[in-house]
């Protein structure tokens, strides 16, 4: 199962070209990176654990944002789409 959220990505303040990332479907989930490619990374893991554990709790996976209804409170926040592999996600992290 492919899952597809939007997340926003938020520049570190000290210019370090790193990002906090934040997935506003998948209550709590937060992470961050480096530089931009750790940050989309991280965001995939993030999400697809939260997914993963929701599942294994037996309870709905959220429907996905319409990407144009994110708005950012940080105006120099970016918008983007991650997409999650659930199935290769699952057969590396294992099922219960």
């Amino acid at each position: 199962m492919k899952l597809t959220y939007p997340i926003v990505l938020i520049p570190f303040r000290d210019g370090s070209g790193g990002y906090t990332v934040e997935i506003p479907d998948l209550p709590g989930c937060v992470t961050e990176g480096r530089d931009m490619a750790e940050a989309l990374f991280m965001a995939q893991d993030a999400a697809s654990g939260w997914v993963l554990t929701e599942l294994k709790d037996g309870k709905p996976i959220p429907t996905t944002s319409n990407l144009t209804e994110i708005k950012p409170d940080n105006p120099d926040a970016m918008v983007c789409i991650v997409t999650l592999d659930m199935d290769a996600y699952a057969a590396k992290y294992g099922r219960e």
